[in-house]
């Protein structure tokens, strides 16, 4: 069937990864999607549009205050900028000239990712302190220093073990009045998680509206009334409807990404999540009964325990005398491409030996199940 992707010679991909940037993101609802679509019958104050919004969702979650932004990143980048610069517009306008401002961020080794560089975007200097097996409390608190302007931390902090918990990082950083800023781009559910850290006395986090519905480039940025107004005067807002001269005028949003994360957040808070968990496992029960006679594999729920979001397809790599990665790299050469995770921390660094890889449900479409086992025979 003709669509735009063979116009335009891309090879169309089925999501059974999840909600990954690389892909598009996600893809919002059809109520989400008419909201959206109403929005463009009028033309909208920007700054006017984004505080409303900004309000509704602080409401919504019960939080002091929220800023949207154009996703996850965005926010730890303004975020780290309200940090070091305050309401102050002279230091504003000055990053990422950091001359004279406290702009180094506290970081765990064992909760490092890429995603942290963003902070860095305004002049922030990134600071990692434990080691491979462990952060203590000596390790933050011997960095401290009087460039520190916050500490940061990768929710929901189980990446490796050995890493401190939020709660005792907040217990340090606010003891020494330094402040927590909390990249939480996927903790969405349960719903609470979009408050909880700040309840827990983070001052700021990052969340990626994808994750409950929106589109791709939104997120929104949570916590204290002070910062976040910080952030939205360093954001790409605070460039359009006030003189300042902000670092961030190029992450910019339009009026349907800000309308978006207001829908998508209100019928993520209010949906009934286990239809929603109910929908997976139905596409998990048919995709089990597809594979029950493929030889040297074994299938297992992902999470074990549950709420189900996916299914673990095992493989007996001597037997196939393929690995994982052999499994996922085929699957992504086919037409539509199909894209699954791998069962690694980082989807795109899947390990060698690895023998298994997940067929995640979140971001898979109607259907896209029956494509994705059909695939599957032909490989294994």
């Amino acid at each position: 069937m003709s669509n735009i992707y063979e116009e335009l010679g891309v090879n169309p991909v089925i999501n059974a990864m999840g909600h990954r940037t690389l892909l598009g993101g996600g893809t919002p609802s059809p109520e989400v999607r008419a909201v959206m679509d109403e929005s463009e019958g009028y033309y909208a104050d920007m700054g006017e549009l984004i505080d409303r919004v900004g309000e509704r969702v602080a409401d919504m979650l019960d939080v002091e205050a929220a800023l949207i932004t154009s996703g996850c990143a965005a926010a730890l980048a303004v975020g780290a900028a309200a940090i070091m610069t305050g309401q102050d517009v002279a230091k504003i306008e000055q990053i990422p000239d950091v001359s004279g401002m406290r702009h180094e961020f506290i970081i765990q080794k064992q909760l490092r990712v890429k995603y942290d560089r963003s902070m860095s975007i305004p002049g922030g200097k990134l600071v990692e302190v434990g080691n491979i097996e462990e952060t203590t409390t000596d390790h933050i608190e011997e960095a401290i220093g009087p460039n520190t302007a916050a500490i940061h931390y990768l929710a929901p902090g189980d990446r490796l073990p050995g890493a401190l918990p939020i709660e005792e990082v907040i217990r340090i950083g606010h003891a020494h009045n330094i402040p927590i800023i909390v990249d939480a781009a996927g903790e969405v559910y349960p719903t609470s998680l979009l408050s909880d850290y700040v309840k827990m006395g983070a001052d700021l986090v990052a969340y990626g509206a994808k994750y409950f519905g929106s589109v791709n480039s939104s997120g929104i940025l949570t916590g204290k009334k002070d910062l976040v107004m910080a952030a939205r005067m360093n954001s790409f807002i605070g460039f359009e409807d006030t003189p300042t001269r902000t670092f961030a005028r190029p992450m910019k949003v339009d009026r349907q990404e800000v309308i978006a994360v207001y829908a998508a957040l209100r019928e993520w808070l209010t949906m009934n999540h286990e239809d929603r968990f109910a929908t997976y496992e139905n596409r998990i029960s048919t995709i089990k009964k597809d594979l029950s006679g493929v030889p040297n594999i074994s299938l297992r729920d992902d999470p074990e325990g549950g709420p189900t979001v996916g299914l673990k397809i095992i493989l007996d790599t001597k037997a196939l005398g393929k690995t994982a990665a052999d499994v996922i790299s085929e699957l992504r050469l086919g037409t539509p491409s199909i894209w699954v995770r791998s069962d690694s921390f980082h989807p795109d660094h899947p390990s060698p030996d690895d023998n298994a890889f997940i067929i995640g449900m979140k971001a898979l479409q109607e259907g896209g199940e029956k494509v994705v086992t059909d695939r599957l025979k032909e490989i294994l």
